[in-house]
């Protein structure tokens, strides 16, 4: 066989059965090889950051990495933007790159770039192959470093004449390495932090927001007295009924610091210490105070659940029930709100929904609203690089396969990074239901010009504003095939969705706010 061949068949050996494909000459090899073999579910996407996004969201629900293939460099330079969301949501994604043949490398065609340094700044395994002997096994090791815990990502770079060369051999699926052991030392020191009965603050991110971890995280604090949050960079939550009803530390830096101001010890689970997003003239980089001690019970890489699970136990904690968010909400009316959404959401979403919530500053207070919905996920962008929600909502439908609703709740000015998304919803006939938040501006933007000191002018106004000419979005939804209405009251944004709900296809609501 040739060495696309056993890179398919390796990939499928290894428990890769998904590929979101942009693909292009120099991986024809490639795409021979999956047209030829069965399993492989093939996703196409209209652009490499739509592919990689997918490949983000993928992860997150189905717990396991899909590869992504991409056209040599500029492809790869392409789904550089969610590839770095997804390495700052710990996801496991392996590309898998085309590259030049390695005789017609060195004759610096058009197409030639350095994948490898471009690869290296997103990836935390990078390895090109030379032979199509040793194609399978580095594939092998590739899926191998994706699923290493909590997840990386990998790219293999695969020159065309290593695709196209016979001599390709199918090798075995690796096990990824167990997580690093949970320090004792760090246990006894969260202990007897806890034990102080100070103001502490249990900070959870990563894995650490799951449902085990949280059930584990408030059997400590109702024991302690303790106080619960989790980091606002936080990819993937569950939420809803019979979860913690758990609120992120703002992004607004001064509500940031107000947040953690009272807090003299903050035990990190999971967590980087907080720090703000930007610099800001005259302001603190750190959210917390100067005389604040950090404690690290766990790293990212590290199990949450086992490290709770000791400190629990270390504390005599008995067990407590998450407490009651209350009933659940009720349609809101009139005209469009950010509370009113989040009401509206929580009221119709069916359980187990997952939401992909790009809303950017429309969205910061969605949590409260929605503490009594059903038990549902939540997805957010957690590398900042926007232009993640509508491909992280399309992945996620796939690694849910196409059993669950996502609501892909979309500010407009991020939409249009990756609207190309609506066309693989709608081959693949995902059950998506995508919001759009039209406010015909880059509204985070305005906000930031404002917290630097400077009121917008007519030139700052023509680089944050979006009316000049109108995007209509049901247009642009009904281009890429997907079905579209616009709300202009709550009330007709709730019968659009609860009328989305009952298809099995993906809808589009252009909600005017």
């Amino acid at each position: 066989m040739n060495g696309a061949k056993s890179l398919v068949e390796t990939l499928l050996q290894s428990g890769v059965d998904t590929c979101f494909a942009n693909p292009g000459t120099s991986e024809m090899h490639f795409v021979a090889a999956l047209d030829q073999s069965d399993g492989m579910h093939c996703v196409l996407g209209l652009q490499e950051n739509i592919v990689t996004g997918m490949a983000d969201g993928y992860y997150r629900i189905a717990g396991k990495p899909a590869c992504t293939l991409l056209h040599c460099g500029p492809g790869l330079a392409n789904g550089l933007g969610n590839l770095h969301n997804a390495r700052r949501a710990r996801s496991g994604v392996l590309n898998i790159v085309g590259d030049q043949a390695t005789y017609h490398r060195p004759l610096d065609a058009p197409l030639t770039a350095d994948t490898d340094a471009m690869a290296r700044t997103v990836s935390q395994w990078v390895r090109t192959s030379t032979r199509a002997a040793d194609l399978g096994q580095d594939a092998a090791a590739a899926v191998q470093a994706a699923r290493t815990f909590p997840g990386q990502i990998s790219t293999l770079i695969v020159p065309s004449d290593v695709s196209w060369d016979e001599g390709g051999v199918v090798a075995a699926p690796l096990a990824p390495p167990a997580p690093p052991a949970v320090d004792g030392s760090a246990i006894d020191k969260a202990a007897r932090v806890l034990r102080g009965h100070g103001n502490v603050l249990i900070l959870l991110a990563g894995q650490a927001v799951m449902s085990e971890s949280q059930a584990l995280a408030w059997r400590i604090a109702r024991a302690t007295g303790a106080s619960v949050m989790a980091d606002f960079v936080t990819p993937h939550l569950a939420r809803g009924r019979g979860r913690l009803q758990l609120e992120r530390v703002p992004y607004v830096m001064d509500a940031a610091i107000e947040a953690l101001g009272g807090f003299d010890q903050i035990i990190l689970v999971n967590a980087k210490p907080p720090v703000g997003f930007f610099a800001y003239p005259g302001k603190p980089s750190t959210l917390y105070q100067p005389q604040t001690q950090l404690h690290v019970l766990t790293r990212p890489e590290q199990d949450p659940v086992q490290a709770l699970r000791a400190l629990a136990e270390a504390l005599n904690a008995p067990h407590a029930p998450i407490p009651d968010p209350g009933p659940r909400p009720q349609v809101a009316s009139g005209r469009p709100t950010p509370e009113g959404l989040a009401q509206t959401v929580a009221a119709l979403m069916p359980e187990h929904a997952i939401v992909s919530d790009e809303s950017i500053s429309y969205g910061r207070g969605f949590y409260r609203y929605t503490h009594a919905a059903p038990p549902h996920d939540w997805l957010h962008l957690a590398g900042g690089a926007i232009g993640d929600g509508l491909p992280v909502a399309t992945g996620a439908a796939i690694g849910a396969r196409r059993q669950r609703r996502v609501i892909s709740l979309q500010a407009d000015g991020s939409a249009m990074y990756s609207l190309q998304s609506l066309w693989t919803q709608a081959r693949e006939r995902l059950p998506v239901t995508t919001i759009i938040l039209n406010n015909s501006k880059y509204n985070i933007l305005l906000g930031e010009y404002r917290d630097v000191g400077a009121i917008p002018g007519r030139t700052a106004m023509n680089m944050l504003d979006l009316g000049d000419p109108a995007l209509c979005w049901v247009r642009l939804a009904q281009g890429m095939g997907v079905e579209a209405a616009r709300a202009t009251t709550m009330e007709e944004c709730a019968d659009l969705m609860a009328r989305s709900f009952e298809s099995t296809h993906p809808f589009l609501i252009e909600l005017m706010v």
